[in-house]
């Protein structure tokens, strides 16, 4: 199955650049790109209004000029890219999820208008995130141009999540012929008053995050021997400042959908949050192609 990479676009600044994003991840693993706008009826954002009154809602011209005037400018941008247009009816959260599952991956922008007003900052962005069936590439911040030469960067954990999180990374990584970086983030050394408690703490710490990267890195060169990876344990208050700060320097950050330790919950509260709205790179959300 030649799943598309999907991008949600609304002519906003935002979903454009998230456009141009997918373009690029589409070439990088030769796949078709597919904009979707999502349509509601003109009157039915939250309105209480009899649906037998207002009718079915409708794709609207405009937006189909919209989408039609975006593919043929990332043809022309992008030489060799496939691009179809499709106009869906229903909300944009719930849109972009129902089209995840026939896709390899799915782009969002971090701001967005009409149907897609709000993506990342609210609920339509969460459930995105959360709840689509593959890899959710979240465009930030948008006012940047497409990164290209910066490593790929994981937050490693030892869950689950963080698993699928370091092989999806380091298989972009491969792709985009950057460096691999795990990265672990332990607690500030401020946590503990007593010298002793201070000293235990960073050995333990030490010792984790030393055996946790070791053993992502083993299974990461077993797959790509090629690839340069790099280990990078560091310390913050809490795992979304380590990975904020980390990802100054990436090209992407990739992030698994849970977590323990540093990442629990990672989409689910103020990590994931925060993460996704303050990464100073695009983030890559790691749900498993189901």
């Amino acid at each position: 199955m030649n799943r598309p990479v999907v991008v949600g676009v609304d002519g906003s600044p935002s979903s454009l650049v998230a456009a141009e994003h997918a373009a690029r991840a589409a070439l990088l693993r030769s796949r078709p790109l597919l904009l979707v706008h999502g349509y509601l009826h003109l009157l039915g954002y939250g309105v209480p209004l009899n649906p037998y009154d207002v009718g079915v809602p409708v794709p609207s011209d405009e937006a189909q000029k919209m989408l039609e005037r975006t593919a043929a400018e990332l043809t022309e941008r992008w030489p060799g890219l496939a691009v179809e247009v499709r106009q869906v009816a229903g909300g944009p959260g719930a849109t972009l999820v129902e089209e995840s599952r026939r896709a390899e991956v799915v782009v969002v922008g971090s701001r967005g208008l009409g149907g897609f007003a709000g993506l990342l900052l609210g609920s339509v962005g969460a459930q995105v995130a959360a709840h689509a069936h593959c890899p959710v590439l979240v465009v930030r911040p948008e006012e940047q141009p497409i990164p290209v030469d910066g490593p790929v960067l994981v937050g490693v954990d030892g869950s689950e999540s963080s698993r699928v999180a370091v092989g999806l990374g380091a298989d972009e990584a491969a792709r985009r012929d950057v460096p691999l970086v795990l990265v672990h983030v332990g607690p500030a050394d401020g946590d503990r008053a007593v010298p002793e408690e201070i000293e235990e703490s960073q050995a333990a710490y030490q010792a984790e995050a030393v055996r946790l990267l070791a053993d992502a890195s083993t299974v990461v060169r077993a797959e790509h021997p090629d690839l340069v990876v790099r280990e990078h344990p560091v310390r913050a208050a809490g795992a979304a400042e380590g990975l904020i700060e980390a990802s100054g320097t990436a090209s992407l950050l990739v992030v698994g959908t849970r977590g323990r330790a540093g990442f629990a919950g990672l989409l689910l509260g103020s990590v994931s949050q925060a993460a996704i709205q303050h990464a100073h790179c695009p983030v890559l959300v790691a749900h498993p192609v189901s």
